[in-house]
């Protein structure tokens, strides 16, 4: 997996030497870091061919590498997300022995991961980006509905269904920030949009997520389904704030792209997970056409997981039918509701998703 093999670089980039100092054996140190926890599951693996190893305690997972010999010094990687600079464990006569700081860094580490709420990282805010609006109607079709000409416009669609899919949010989290774009019917820019997502303040064990939800057009009439995309895995974005490793560019590079996979990999999840409810809840009335991957601007530009819904062709009467009706249209984002909360509970409840496990 490509993160694993970015999370190995990371831990085997050389750091300052440290002077040899008292370690510790295998059973004290793992007497002294499972002492943190009197529940949950508690694992320690160890991998002797790549040498690195790993620690499992009370939802939260630690990763490092070993030294050939005593004083080198590296990185203990904690939830994916944390980086502390340890001297690091190694092979003394066959018998793998930590170092006293490593063992102290890695306790006060896990102690504080562990003294947070239960769900050490949650979803503080979720973000639903009603497409197009204003002077910019999206796409548009001509339909007989009830016996009459009407013309169909996307942005209508969007605003509604994303009207249905905050009140749902809003009901189901409480305690979370649940926010559109554009309340109505206004002109807003691509950057404007993202520009909302990416201000809002978050503490660090926090996370947003974006939905944008659109209706899609083809030329060929007879083409219909929903459909839900992501920003492709290859594309890479400035997510770090340079001034928080001033001292250290190599260092931001890596952890940029520790947080693009992450990014991808929860998108993916999400995407995954709202097609799941959506096919349960259509069925045979409206197709899947999958999960796909673009660099659309409007998820290119947040920072952020993030996903964009086609709910149907505005080209086609039968997506049409289905989106300019009420009960129709409050199944579809009902659909989409549960693949999200069913992210959010799954997200919230392994403590953060960390990819390399």
């Amino acid at each position: 997996m490509k993160l694993k093999r970015i999370l190995l670089i990371l831990l085997l980039i050389p750091v300052q030497i440290q002077a040899q100092t008292r370690v510790l054996t295998l059973d004290q140190t793992l007497n002294t870091l499972y002492s943190l926890d009197s529940g949950g599951q508690k694992e320690f693996r160890w991998d002797p061919f790549f040498q690195e190893g790993s620690f499992s305690i009370g939802g939260h997972y630690g990763v490092f590498s070993t030294a050939p010999s005593a004083g080198a010094a590296g990185y203990l990687l904690l939830d994916n997300r944390d980086i502390y600079s340890v001297p690091l464990p190694y092979l003394n006569r066959g018998e793998l022995v930590f170092p006293e700081p490593f063992v102290q860094t890695a306790r006060e580490a896990f102690s504080r991961s562990i003294g947070e709420n239960s769900s050490h990282y949650r979803i503080a805010a979720i973000i639903i980006d009603p497409g197009h609006g204003g002077k910019d109607p999206g796409a548009t079709s001509n339909h007989t509905i009830n016996g009459r000409m009407q013309k169909v416009i996307e942005k209508d669609i969007n605003l509604n269904a994303s009207r249905m899919l905050r009140d749902m949010l809003a009901s189901a989290y409480p305690d979370k920030r649940i926010l559109m774009t554009r309340e109505r019917d206004i002109t807003m820019s691509l950057g404007e949009r993202s520009d909302i997502a990416n201000s809002i303040p978050i503490r660090g064990n926090e996370a947003i997520i974006y939905i944008s939800i659109h209706a899609n057009y083809a030329s060929n009439r007879n083409v219909r389904g929903y459909e839900v995309w992501y920003l492709n895995p290859e594309h890479r974005r400035n997510l770090l704030d340079e001034s928080h490793f001033p001292d250290s560019p190599e260092l931001r590079q890596i952890m940029n792209l520790i947080t693009e996979e992450a990014f991808t990999a929860e998108s993916i999840r999400i995407a995954e997970s709202i097609l799941g409810s959506m096919r349960a809840a259509m069925g045979q009335t409206m197709p899947s056409r999958g999960s796909k991957a673009e660099n659309f601007s409007v998820v290119r530009r947040s920072n952020m997981p993030a996903v964009l819904v086609e709910l149907g062709f505005v080209s086609n009467r039968e997506d049409v039918l289905l989106m300019t009706s009420d009960a129709h249209l409050r199944k579809m984002v009902e659909a989409v509701y549960k693949g999200i909360a069913d992210f959010v509970s799954a997200f919230e409840h392994s403590g953060g998703f960390i990819a390399a496990r």
